[in-house]
């Protein structure tokens, strides 16, 4: 970064221009009093202020970037309203270029704040504010710090509030990672599985309620019944998103839309929409835009969901494929890696734990943001930047998982028809096809008989003269066992 200094030597001024170094540091200030900021950094005075006020995390607990990459659509989009309401093109120019970099993610090492401050995201809202002003100054060939041509406040924030824009922020990021990460991987996760689904339509297996042996179905069937999960997982993330796209932007302080324009609420929406391609429209109400969160807490419900889905599919495949000689065996699951550091040969579900793993998360995630959810008190909820950094972790985590999981795991599934075909021959629930003919009493003494004397069904049905071997193979015909009659 290029900065400059006014020197002074006689009766002369020279201008000096210099490199920052990450050991220089220049004086800003805000209602507080001075501080000193690096001088290779573009934010100011609050922003240093909000590093000293909250240690709280380290670098791991920062402003999630998909927010800060937000703020940057929205500051842009408010820059080109403004200067349809007045402001200074060359100021509004430079704001909207100063915010374009910031959305492209070109400025995020000047973004240092954690989650864990003000509730209402103000010390994130002013970091943007004051980067996107010492950005803009200097293209204009301005003094970092100097808050002018560009000022932070009355130019990057003018007729914003943090208590509309960074709830505005939140909605934006949540749209872009459900429409970039989450749903992509929900759809391929749908298509492996169905695409299994109709490769396994042929092979009869047992049931299992309760983990016990239950009547036949295919192993199609089987996972048909994971697809429809899928299916109806991304419906209702889909069904949630409408809330989702309704922006604060317009609200100010409580609601009210105060040091705004008529209409420019509206405006704003209409050129985020623009700028991101997604169907973003003015809150409805803006009460209720900055005073709760229930769309984020909606959107996090659906993705809690989600994780009870997939922690479901998980496990059923894992357990399928225990193995492989002691476990279930029915599934052959691909083998990506060593599984054991003192068992030679050893190769576990991997990607089957790791889902699970997610799934737990996002549940726990999703209790945060209810309690956050919960906790609006009057006119605002304070709960913002915990709220949005669970919802942007469990629609980022669900979304990849989801693509690992399909990418080494469900592609490569294979079926153990040799296992498969002895455990249903086995089953002792293939009994069931005999209720019509005999009745439920006698076919569950053959049942119970057979496992006592660890006999066959067949064998037992004969000895207790219930039927002839004729009748029970008539009967007793797993195909005829997978639907209605």
């Amino acid at each position: 970064m290029v900065c400059r200094m006014v020197m002074k030597t006689g009766n002369r001024l020279y201008l000096l221009y210099y490199n920052a170094s990450q050991n220089s540091f220049r004086i800003e200030f805000d209602t507080f009093g001075e501080l000193k900021v690096p001088n290779d950094k573009y934010y100011g005075a609050q922003t240093v202020r909000s590093t000293m006020n909250f240690k709280i995390g380290g670098v791991t607990e920062r402003m999630p970037i998909p927010v800060i990459k937000a703020f940057g659509i929205l500051k842009r989009a408010a820059a080109e309203v403004n200067q349809d309401y007045g402001l200074d093109s060359k100021i509004a120019n430079a704001i909207m270029k100063a915010a374009d970099e910031v959305a492209e993610g070109k400025l995020n090492d000047h973004f240092p704040l954690v989650v864990w401050q003000t509730g209402s995201g103000t010390q994130t809202n002013m970091n943007v504010n004051e980067v996107i002003s010492n950005r803009a100054i200097e293209m204009l060939g301005g003094e970092l710090g100097s808050k002018k041509p560009v000022h932070p406040n009355d130019h990057v924030n003018k007729s914003q509030s943090s208590n509309d824009t960074f709830p505005t922020a939140m909605h934006i990021a949540a749209a872009v990672e459900v429409h970039e990460v989450l749903l992509p991987g929900l759809q391929k996760l749908h298509d492996a599985l169905e695409a299994r689904s109709r490769e396994f339509a042929q092979i009869i297996k047992i049931g299992r309620t309760h983990t016990q042996d239950a009547v036949p179905l295919t192993l199609g069937q089987e996972f048909s019944g994971y697809v429809q999960q899928v299916k109806y997982a991304m419906t209702r993330i889909k069904a949630a998103m409408p809330r989702i796209y309704e922006l604060a932007a317009g609200g100010t302080a409580v609601g009210t839309g105060l040091n705004t324009r008529i209409g420019f609420a509206e405006k704003v929406a209409a050129k985020v929409a623009a700028l991101t391609g997604l169907p973003f429209v003015t809150a409805a109400n803006k009460f209720e835009a900055l005073a709760a969160h229930d769309a984020l807490v909606e959107l996090s419900g659906a993705m809690n969901t989600t994780a009870c889905s997939l922690m479901k599919i998980a496990n059923d495949i894992r357990f399928l494929g225990s193995g492989p000689r002691s476990g279930l065996g029915e599934l052959i699951l691909p083998e990506n890696e060593p599984g054991s550091s003192i068992m030679p040969g050893k190769v576990n579900p991997t990607q089957c734990e790791a889902l699970t793993m997610v799934a737990a998360q996002v549940m726990g995630n999703h209790v945060a943001v209810t309690v956050g959810g919960s906790n609006g008190h009057f006119e605002l909820n304070v709960f913002k930047p915990m709220m949005i950094k669970n919802v942007l972790h469990s629609a980022r985590l669900l979304g990849d998982a989801c693509v690992s999981f399909t990418e080494n795991c469900v592609v490569g599934i294979q079926a153990n028809t040799e296992r498969i075909n002895k455990l249903m021959n086995e089953s002792l629930m293939l009994v069931t096809a005999l209720n019509p003919h005999i009745g439920y009493d006698k076919a569950a003494k053959i049942a119970k008989t057979a496992h006592k004397n660890g006999s066959t069904l067949k064998a037992t049905a004969i000895e207790l003269g219930y039927l002839t071997a004729e009748q029970f193979d008539e009967w007793v015909k797993p195909k005829d066992m997978l639907g209605p009659k």
